[in-house]
């Protein structure tokens, strides 16, 4: 057995997630086998950001400090055999970010201890990673309570000289969520043709950009769900709920080399229209209540998604292009849904984790401390105060498929396959600045 049985470093409490501007407590311990001459031993709370060209790349091309504090713990010496401890406080900056991990860089809070030996004999070092999470109120971003509205009018051809037009409107309840809060979009079709449309589509994306040598962005699917299509001369009307999976908050205030954004697609194929409405997500849950985007029946708390088939077909030809122009609005069905389920696992698996929220899209009663979410990969781990480490979700994020050439989620090929065609992994394209 070697001189050093044991060397780390133990937060106070067992703790994992702290708030910026607070004091973080712990403890240097060491267990030695035999005596130890040292020079000095040191421990440092760093906090940093670095981003790389490649995907799972330990090469940083550039880094972002954003506090170093040193403290010396004891000065040259020697330790007898035994166990010792060396106990150390930092207090956290107002202004350290938000703590993220995604496949194309990172911002990282660690504490490192050194035991510095003298001339020709091995150092000494162990360090401990530790979470801060900057809550993300969103009652401070203007307009978060009003309606997401957005419309597009397609014009098309078909049977080589007829021509016909489809008009798309989407709209959701908020702007912005919290997380295992119920997103309820809305999208209104008027199908002004003789030809029947393709199915609807909604995507939650999320787009993380990269500062490196360029901008890399990271687009993801979150969850996705799809409608059937209108049939000719007819107007529809499809509702659907999205619950919001754990995921990290949008934006990361404090980092310039990271940036998370949020987009509902909505998207129509045969003829291609869509619409992208920015979503943000964040950890305090808006306190107004959500304003109908347009008018007619809404779906009560709880209620499940009402499934009516669509209008029959109707007659091509003359005939059906000199009936009247629209029929009573009719209520699309849901072909598919495939999104993360809700992880009640995962929250009481936690020690002094928060409840999950209610699903019926309120806020919880009473203020409970939102979970830490900082990866974007294909797990999301929970974090929480107490004892308790990371838990990862039992499922994976759904991932998009491979598009060549855009940056931005309102230009992505609006040719989305349905979810079993997916590919599991995520899409990083690489824009020149």
């Amino acid at each position: 057995m070697g001189r050093v049985q044991l060397f780390e470093v133990f937060l106070s409490h067992g703790r994992v997630v702290y708030s910026p501007g607070e004091p973080l407590a712990g403890a240097v311990r060491v267990r030695l086998g035999a005596p130890l001459p040292f020079r000095a031993i040191r421990v440092t709370c760093t906090g940093s950001c670095r981003v790389s060209n490649k995907a799972n790349d330990a090469a940083w091309v550039v880094e972002e400090g954003y506090f170093n504090s040193a403290l010396s713990l004891a000065d040259k010496g020697s330790l007898p055999a035994g166990e010792h401890s060396f106990p150390f406080q930092f207090l956290l900056p107002a202004t350290a970010p938000t703590s993220f991990e995604g496949p194309f860089g990172k911002i990282v809070h660690q504490v490192r201890a050194t035991i510095d030996t003298p001339r020709f004999s091995k150092d000494h070092q162990c360090s401990r990673v530790f979470y801060i999470l900057s809550p993300l109120n969103l009652n401070s971003i203007p307009d978060i309570e009003q309606p997401n509205v957005a419309s597009t009018t397609k014009k098309f051809s078909y049977k080589l000289v007829k021509t016909g037009s489809v008009v798309l409107t989407a709209s959701t309840d908020l702007r912005g969520y919290v997380v295992g809060q119920v997103l309820r979009l809305q999208a209104d079709i008027e199908n002004q043709s003789g030809k029947d449309t393709g199915p609807v589509v909604a995507s939650l994306l999320q787009k993380v950009s990269y500062k490196a040598k360029r901008w890399i962005y990271d687009v993801r699917t979150i969850a996705e769900v799809e409608g059937a299509g209108v049939k000719a001369w007819r107007r529809a009307q499809w509702q659907e709920q999205i619950l919001v999976p754990a995921l990290p908050q949008s934006a990361l205030p404090g980092c310039s080399l990271i940036h998370v954004d949020y987009y509902l697609q909505v998207s129509l194929k045969a003829p291609d229209a869509t619409v992208t409405l920015p979503v943000f997500i964040g950890n305090i849950a808006v306190n107004h209540a959500p304003m109908s985007p347009r008018a007619g029946p809404g779906l009560p708390p709880g209620a499940p998604v009402p499934v009516v088939p669509s209008a029959p077909p109707q007659e091509e030809g003359e005939a059906a292009a000199s009936s009247p122009p629209f029929a009573d609005a009719v209520s699309l069905s849901t072909k598919s849904h495939s999104q993360q389920q809700p992880l009640p696992a995962a929250f009481g698996s936690v020690p002094g984790a928060p409840e999950p929220r209610p699903q019926d899209g309120s806020p919880a009663p009473h203020p409970l401390p939102p979970p830490l979410c900082i990866s974007t990969g294909a797990t999301v781990p929970y974090f929480a105060e107490g004892s308790g480490g990371p838990v990862p979700t039992t499922s994976t994020l759904i991932l998009p498929p491979e598009y060549s050439s855009w940056g931005y989620p309102y230009d992505l090929a609006l040719s989305l396959q349905r979810l079993h065609h997916r590919m599991s992994r995520a899409v990083a394209v690489q824009i020149p600045a």
